[in-house]
């Protein structure tokens, strides 16, 4: 299971809405791919279709995918966005991660 926060579900339509990316079209595909401080990092990227073993759930309008690799390091995960003197962006909760780096888009499980 994959949670958005409030905030997150609001800027993902914001930045749908900005981009002209259809509800219907797809969602936000959530992957853990390797590099960054931590040996791990996660992208996101708005995606029209779906992969045939894909995970997805849909939370308030959104649809997230995640491919099944992926969401072995994801599992459980909140998404939010956090937006303040610190920075904005997107932020992860990942109950998998044993370490993070200090701007939080990179982990080690």
């Amino acid at each position: 299971m994959i949670q958005l926060t409030e905030n997150a579900v609001k800027q993902i339509k914001r930045i749908r809405e900005d981009e002209k990316v259809a509800e219907a079209e797809g969602g936000l595909r959530i992957a853990v791919v390797g590099g960054g401080c931590s040996g791990l990092s996660y992208k996101l990227d708005f995606t029209k279709d779906t992969q045939p073993m894909d995970k997805v759930f849909e939370q308030d309008g959104v649809r997230i995918f995640i491919d099944p690799k992926s969401f072995l390091y994801v599992r459980g995960l909140t998404l939010d966005y956090q937006g303040g003197l610190n920075g904005t962006g997107f932020t992860f909760q990942n109950p998998n991660a044993a370490k993070s780096c200090g701007c939080g888009t990179s982990f080690a499980v």
